[in-house]
């Protein structure tokens, strides 16, 4: 019997390609998309969706000239199906490596910024290795990776966080450690000083990550254990944003060192009492599929790490 939080059927006959299409079409709000995407006609995508809703006795989708939206069942349903298709794809995974072959897929994640391993040239790496192996790449802030890693949407996750700070609940390996440095315009009045303190910036308009995101705590913390206040004018989520507002004379902002080189148009300036911040590489504690096995063995990464 095949069972959702809501939602129910007898006879089995719910089939994995049905639940691709029930994917395809929720992710994209369109069955003309969904059925663009998965490579079939519309009409025999509707119709297996048709069919699938009179063996559930529900409906999944709402249906108007405008949109095409998920109803409660149908949301219970898609949660259940994207872990069918996750299992299914593990299993077959695992089968291709039982007998000497890596594929089925490599989902990673990476804060902006970045800077302990060149993740273009790895993943390049691991293509030319493993050609079978389907590659994706999501950019994100810290917090929210070390979640998807623990659900099982991402198997390998790149972040940064505070001194004070470590991932929970999943392996880690400590890449690298950094230290905050101050980024202005070329003219600003600080940008010829060789050294600065925190209280000599907080006088300035700053640009920053968003509130409660690793990237912006370690700022925060910073200037708060030093007694000081600042500004933070602009929250934004990329760091190539955060150089151009800099740029533009805007405000003023601290990165970390390592990463600051691959900017143009900005000055760095040394913080005597800068924060720093440990870049980790994490993986799932519950499961590891052979191809996350195989990219943390090309980065020469101690699988026993906690």
């Amino acid at each position: 019997m095949f069972v959702t939080p809501s939602i129910s059927m007898q006879d089995g006959s719910v089939e994995l390609q049905q639940m691709r299409y029930v994917i395809a079409v929720a992710e994209t709000s369109s069955f003309t998309r969904a059925a663009e995407r998965c490579l079939v006609v519309q009409s025999a995508l509707s119709h297996q969706i048709a069919r699938l809703e009179r063996e559930l006795g529900a409906k999944l989708f709402e249906r108007t000239s405008r949109r095409v939206r998920l109803t409660p069942a149908g949301a219970a349903f898609l949660t259940a199906a994207r872990q069918c298709l996750d299992a299914a794809d593990r299993a077959a995974a695992e089968v291709a490596a039982a007998v000497g072959e890596v594929r089925g897929r490599l989902a990673v994640g990476l804060i902006p910024t970045v800077a302990a391993v060149d993740i273009p040239r790895a993943l390049g790496e691991f293509r030319q290795d493993y050609p079978s192996v389907r590659i994706s790449l999501r950019v994100g802030a810290s917090e929210e990776l070390v979640e998807q890693v623990k659900e099982g949407g991402i198997d390998v996750a790149f972040l940064g966080l505070p001194t004070t700070q470590r991932p929970e609940g999943v392996f880690s390996h400590e890449l690298a450690r950094d230290r905050l440095v101050a980024v202005v315009s070329p003219d600003h009045r600080l940008a010829n000083e060789r050294a600065i303190t925190l209280r000599t910036l907080s006088s300035e308009m700053f640009v920053d990550l968003p509130p409660k995101t690793a990237g912006r705590a370690q700022s925060d913390q910073a200037f708060a254990a030093a007694g000081l206040t600042r500004d933070v004018a602009f929250e934004v989520t990329s760091a190539y944003l955060i150089a151009g507002l800099v740029g533009q004379g805007l405000g003023v902002a601290m990165l970390p060192s390592a990463y600051v080189p691959q900017l143009t148009g900005v000055t760095t300036i040394e913080v005597v009492d800068a924060p720093a911040r440990v870049e980790y590489i994490i993986w799932s504690r519950v499961s590891r599929t052979p191809a996350a096995t195989a990219f943390l063995a090309i980065l020469d990464i101690p699988l026993g790490q906690q």
